[in-house]
């Protein structure tokens, strides 16, 4: 469909014709053996994620949806439930290298915007391999509910994307690093012109997330009631993360030191047993709000700040500075378990904390160690 339009818009305002929304559906199963109510493919891929009552894996989930519903039919003018295998491996293609670009890549806008683009770039293989997985368990779930007859992303591999998946040192912060980075945040207000309410929550947001390792949704919907102090005096703070898993994290001195600086800068107390339960760790700058932020304001907040220290630093250390702009809140929870690692803490105990179904998930931080090996064979087979 090389004729299509250059503006493209959220699947919720696209004005969908009847031959490719699915319900008539090439590949679609028997109406009469469906579990689902949908007579189209929108409503079946919001029956899916519906399954899913985190916020933020709906939003996930569906940002990979949505982005092969809008190219089926606008790219191959087919359904959802029309495309075949080879329509599949050109997707694989198309994620690296969305084209046209002026009709899918652009910069972040909200979904009422003009501008909103599905992309903002083409997507490494390690994101290629993530969407298509994402995309294989829908339309496994689809099958189970006998909607569609088969898969057409089954067995697609994407080639580099074990390598990448192994390595996320490229998004974790050095020591000096992060060094440099405590050191700005202790002068936004007075050298860097910030008002001193978002200095000193910015200031918790580096230092709580980076002691803690907690996730960003996990760390907006954290409140001053999920914090317990056990029989030993230890701090932990009991939530509900990924996957709704019950877990606990442990609030080393650096955690709890920060979260009682930022309490008494907002006119809380830091006696537990005086602290309103239901108000949340990161606040709001609204005047007299007791309510907290979203995972996309903290984004918003940190993102901010990490350009704003690449700036300082562009002339002395490009690098870095090319480092800091590409920067996401979920790098203090890496950089965290980097630091932990290399600072002697056991593996289990980084898991735990981290709350990794698996070992092998936690040892992709021991970045050190490798570090160590490579030095260490270097002194034993020395060039000639």
């Amino acid at each position: 469909m090389t004729d299509a339009p250059q503006s493209i818009l959220p699947w919720e305002r696209l004005a969908v014709p009847d031959e490719v929304d699915g319900s008539r559906g090439t590949f679609r199963a028997p109406r009469s053996t469906c579990t689902l109510g949908a007579t189209n493919d929108y409503e079946a891929v919001q029956a899916w994620l519906a399954l899913h009552e985190s916020g933020a894996t709906q939003r996930a989930y569906r940002k990979e949806a949505e982005r092969l519903i809008l190219w089926a039919i606008i790219e191959r003018g087919r359904a959802l439930s029309s495309l075949t295998t080879e329509d599949a491996v050109a997707y694989r293609a198309f994620l690296r290298h969305p084209a046209p670009r002026g009709r899918w890549v652009g910069p972040p806008r909200p979904r009422s915007s003009p501008e909103w683009r599905p992309f903002a770039g083409g997507l490494s293989a390690r994101s290629v391999a993530y969407s298509l997985s994402v995309l294989g368990a829908m339309y496994r779930w689809l099958m189970q509910q006998r909607y569609v007859l088969a898969n057409p992303f089954a067995g697609i591999k994407v080639r580099g994307a074990a390598r990448v998946s192994s390595l996320p040192a490229s998004r974790v912060f050095a020591e000096g690093e992060w060094s440099m980075i405590q050191t700005v945040a202790e002068g936004l207000e007075w050298s860097y012109g910030w008002e001193p309410a978002a200095a000193q929550r910015l200031r918790f947001l580096v230092d709580f997330a980076y002691a803690t390792g907690l996730r960003a949704s996990e760390l907006v919907g954290a409140t001053l009631g999920m914090i317990e102090v056990d029989a030993e005096g230890d701090h932990w703070l009991h939530l509900v993360g990924k996957g709704s898993k019950a877990g606990k994290v442990a609030l080393p001195p650096l955690a709890r030191a920060a979260l009682d600086r930022y309490l008494v800068q907002r006119g809380l107390p830091t006696t537990p047993t005086r602290w309103q339960r239901s108000t949340p760790l990161v606040g709001s700058l609204e005047q007299n709000s007791a309510a907290g932020i979203t995972a996309t304001r903290l984004g918003a907040i940190t993102k901010r700040f990490f350009a704003q220290v690449a700036e300082l630093i562009q002339d002395q250390n490009p690098s870095t500075a090319e480092k800091l702009r590409r920067a996401s809140p979920h790098w203090m929870r890496h950089t965290h378990a980097t630091h932990a690692l290399a600072r002697g803490a056991e593996l289990t105990t980084v898991r735990d904390n981290l709350r990794h179904a698996s070992l092998s998930t936690t040892s992709i931080y021991l970045h050190g160690e490798e570090v160590k090996r490579a030095r260490q064979l270097g002194k034993a087979f020395a060039a000639r």
